[in-house]
């Protein structure tokens, strides 16, 4: 951790650190708004992604100079639905573009009710109906207790976690408050390459392909059980599907193996099937109520797999302009049969995990 610091540092960022009373550490990068570290107080190996070129000095300042999205990794806020926000001449899905005042925007660190929170004032364009909009998102970070401390065994022995509570407030800021479009906040983790997502469910889920570069995802790294999908995601190429509300749980999770050690990452989140989930397939807006995608990146933007939930959003005729997500972040690291143990009980009962 010390080295990304430097690096970032070196190259005129301002990341800063927190250090929570149970070990967690996490790093805040505020050029671009995310959690770009987290580390128990045994190791400084970050369970999140980060970019590669983050890893040498030049790298790093060659990075940020360039004019290209500055993906850094990690845990970042953007906004849906993505056919209005980052396809700039959508019906045409020809070119995909971030805006750069959502991502990396101009996040400040701002001190309110004795708390430090990273906010950006920003305005968008929306590419269907044109219209710009005033918008304010601020994120508050915190303490997660490790959920499994009142269990009996509780925590395996041997097992290291980490963990956060991240609060994101979307408001709509003048005559942007009448817009009678909507628009949601959604949250996206960036994990090393490799691994395999597990969805806890309801009954049985439908899921949705949104893309393949490669025109299909193999059927054997999706499966789908009563209460279960998981998702293999160590594809070449870029590939996304995504799940509905409706047969979701609230909660997700993300498993790997490096170097015979064992790593779970789990989103706990808010869920509301009564809420207006406006992300949608490309090319079919009207297909709504999507809360939970995936996206496996192999490809020019490096490797790595995305853990993404939706937020109901705000806006439309008599809606509201403010939107408040609270989520958790769970970091384990451990044995397989620790780890295996853990997902059970946080995700499913019948989780047998699975090695390359």
């Amino acid at each position: 951790m010390n080295k990304l610091v430097k690096n970032l540092q070196r190259a005129g960022q301002t990341p800063g650190l927190l250090k929570f009373q149970d070990g967690t550490g996490l790093l805040i990068l505020p050029h671009g708004g995310r959690v770009l570290g987290v580390f128990t107080h045994r190791s400084s190996q970050n369970f999140l992604w980060t970019n590669p070129a983050l890893e040498s000095a030049n790298g790093t300042r060659e990075f940020f100079q360039s004019a290209d999205w500055h993906n850094s990794g990690g845990d970042r806020t953007w906004l849906a639905p993505e056919m209005d926000l980052f396809f700039p001449a959508y019906p045409r899905l020809d070119k995909y573009f971030q805006q750069r005042s959502l991502d990396p925007g101009q996040y400040r660190w701002v001190k309110r009710s004795g708390q430090f929170e990273l906010t950006n004032r920003l305005a968008v364009h929306l590419s269907r109906s044109g219209e710009d909009l005033k918008l304010s998102i601020s994120k508050r970070f915190a303490p997660a207790a490790n959920p499994l401390r009142h269990e009996q065994p509780g925590l395996p022995a041997g097992v290291q976690f980490a963990g956060y509570t991240q609060t994101t407030l979307l408001q709509m800021l003048g005559s942007s408050r009448r817009t009678p479009w909507r628009i949601g906040l959604w949250q996206l983790i960036q994990l090393p390459h490799g691994g395999e997502l597990l969805i806890p469910t309801t009954s049985r889920a439908g899921v949705w392909k949104i893309f393949s570069s490669t025109g299909r995802i193999p059927q054997r790294d999706v499966v789908v059980t009563d209460h279960l999908v998981r998702y293999r995601m160590n594809q070449k190429g870029e590939h996304k599907i995504s799940l509905r509300a409706v047969t979701l749980t609230g909660r997700m999770g993300y498993v790997w193996a490096s170097a015979g050690t064992w790593s779970l990452v789990v989103r706990n989140f808010n869920l509301n099937p009564s809420g207006e989930y406006v992300d949608a397939p490309w090319t079919d807006p009207e297909n709504l109520g999507f809360a939970v995608q995936a996206c496996n990146v192999n490809s020019r933007l490096g490797a790595f797999s995305e853990m993404e939930h939706h937020v109901p959003a705000i806006g439309g005729p008599g809606g509201r302009s403010l939107s408040i997500d609270e989520s958790q972040l769970w970091c384990f690291r451990g044995t397989r049969p620790a780890i295996e143990r853990i997902a059970r009980i946080l995700l499913a009962p019948r989780i047998s995990l699975r090695a390359g």
